[in-house]
C-alpha cells in the first residue's frame, strides 16, 4: 500500500512539474509576440489621423481608430512618434461603416407576419497608405475590411462600443502584421 501511495505521489509531483513547465513555455511564447524587434535603422513613425469618410457616420469612429492604431505601433514596435521625416508613415481614411441585417426572423402570430432582423453585421473598411523611407519598395496602398455579426437586440451604444472596438482591433492587427512582417 505504501509503495502505491509513493508512486502516486511521484506521479502527482511529475505532473505538477510538467504543468509548470508547459505554462512557462506558453507565457514565454506569448510574451515574445507582444513587442516586435525592428531593424535598428527604424527609429521614427508618424501615424496621421484617419478621417471617417463613410456615408454612415459614427461620431467616435475616426478618433477611436486613429488612437488605437497609433497606440499599437508606439507600444509594440518600439518606435518614437514624430511629425518630421519619419522612417515610417501611415495614413489613410475610413471609407465604409455599415450595419446591415444578415438573418431575418418573422413572427407568424403577429398581424402581417412581423419581419425583423435577428442578426446584424457591422462592416468597417479602411484605406491605408504605408510609406517606408528606408526601404521604399516595401511601401503600399491597401484596403482593409472586417466585420462582426451580432444580435439585433443590441442597442446602438453597445454596438458602437463593443462591436466597433472588435472590428477596429481586427483591422489594426492586419495592418500591423502586414507592415512589421516585412522587418
Amino acid at each position: 500500500m505504501k509503495k502505491f501511495q509513493r508512486e502516486n505521489s511521484e506521479i502527482k509531483n511529475s505532473l505538477k512539474i510538467l504543468s509548470f513547465f508547459a505554462l512557462f513555455l506558453l507565457f514565454t511564447g506569448c510574451y515574445s509576440f507582444t513587442n516586435v524587434n525592428l531593424d535598428s535603422r527604424y527609429e521614427t513613425i508618424q501615424i496621421k489621423d484617419f478621417p471617417n469618410n463613410s456615408a454612415l457616420m459614427n461620431p467616435n469612429l475616426a478618433q477611436q481608430f486613429s488612437t488605437d492604431i497609433q497606440n499599437r505601433f508606439l507600444q509594440r514596435a518600439n518606435l518614437k512618434g514624430t511629425t518630421e521625416k519619419p522612417h515610417i508613415l501611415i495614413e489613410g481614411e475610413i471609407t465604409d461603416y455599415a450595419i446591415t441585417p444578415t438573418t431575418i426572423s418573422s413572427s407568424v402570430n403577429a398581424p402581417g407576419g412581423n419581419i425583423q432582423a435577428a442578426q446584424n453585421k457591422l462592416t468597417i473598411t479602411v484605406k491605408v497608405h504605408y510609406e517606408n523611407s528606408i526601404e521604399p519598395e516595401k511601401s503600399f496602398d491597401r484596403v482593409y475590411s472586417d466585420e462582426a455579426v451580432f444580435s439585433s437586440d443590441l442597442d446602438i451604444n453597445t454596438i458602437e462600443t463593443s462591436q466597433v472596438k472588435l472590428v477596429n482591433e481586427r483591422i489594426i492587427n492586419k495592418i500591423f502584421n502586414d507592415i512589421v512582417a516585412n522587418w
